[in-house]
């Protein structure tokens, strides 16, 4: 078994160690930086494989595939540049990935500063109903199960991209679509420092809730009506509205959007 880190970042130093430290990597990694140079550079650190993609170029999607569409790990994990990894993180992904032989995909938990994410506290299977409540960070999967089912990232959503957010939800949809077996598992793999702000995140806008539906009717063209209204059922608290004009502001944007693709 072999366990590679994928990591997405932004305008570091190509083979600066400094990253690499403060991540505490300790197996194989894939480092996609996104900066003002092409160029690919290869290290021996700790005695593990450390290969930097340095691409001029924008968007998470397209750094992640970068990494993905290279790797060649047994399992490999998604990281970013803000996070650092537990001591002995190789161990716990095999020992799981060993202990759940039918397992494609396992979620672990991150701590955080403030805790904000989904905490796992029981294993239980991730399906259709429940796999929107994790993101890309916490996810371990097996290799040739997404490289099988032909899965990568979607280029228009996330940070750098047209719709600022949304590029690991659909990542784990399609991952349900196609019927991989995934497990939520109770244990931590990382922290997060949060030590950068967010390249996307601006607060509860017009932007934020058209990005949104918009994101819902790429999970479903047939339900995205109904993903939109639970959506503001739950949230509209925080988005700081009423539910009619939240919803109203989704599905107004979906209809503006999908129109101008057309």
């Amino acid at each position: 078994m072999s366990v590679q880190v994928l990591m997405a970042t932004m305008h570091q130093q190509s083979g600066d160690i400094s990253l690499l430290e403060k991540t505490n990597i300790q197996t194989d990694a894939l480092i996609g930086n996104q900066c003002e140079q092409n160029s690919i550079e290869e290290m021996n650190w700790n005695n593990h494989k450390i290969v930097f993609f340095n691409f001029k170029e924008k968007g998470v999607g397209l750094n992640r595939n970068n990494t993905l569409m290279r790797a060649n790990g047994d399992f490999l994990l998604f990281a970013d540049d803000d996070m650092v990894y537990v001591d002995g993180y190789e161990k716990i992904i095999e020992k799981y990935f060993t202990k759940y032989k039918d397992a494609d995909m396992l979620i672990f938990n991150i701590n955080e500063p403030v805790p904000r994410r989904y905490i796992t506290k029981r294993v239980f299977r991730v399906k259709w109903y429940n796999f929107m409540r994790f993101g890309t960070v916490r996810i371990a999967v097996r290799r040739k199960s997404i490289f099988y089912n032909g899965i990568l990232y979607n280029l228009s959503f996330g940070g750098g991209t047209e719709f600022q957010d949304g590029d690991d939800t659909l990542f784990l949809c399609d991952c349900v679509k196609k019927g991989l077996k995934i497990y939520a598992i109770p244990e931590v793999i990382a922290t997060l420092t949060e030590e950068r702000e967010s390249t996307w995140f601006k607060g509860y806008d017009d932007c934020y809730l058209v990005d949104k539906g918009v994101l819902f009717w790429a999970i479903s063209h047939r339900y995205y009506k109904l993903l939109c209204l639970q959506d503001v059922l739950r949230h509209s608290r925080i988005y700081g509205r009423g539910k009619m004009e939240c919803y109203k502001k989704m599905v107004k944007g979906i209809q503006e959007k999908i129109n101008y693709k057309k």
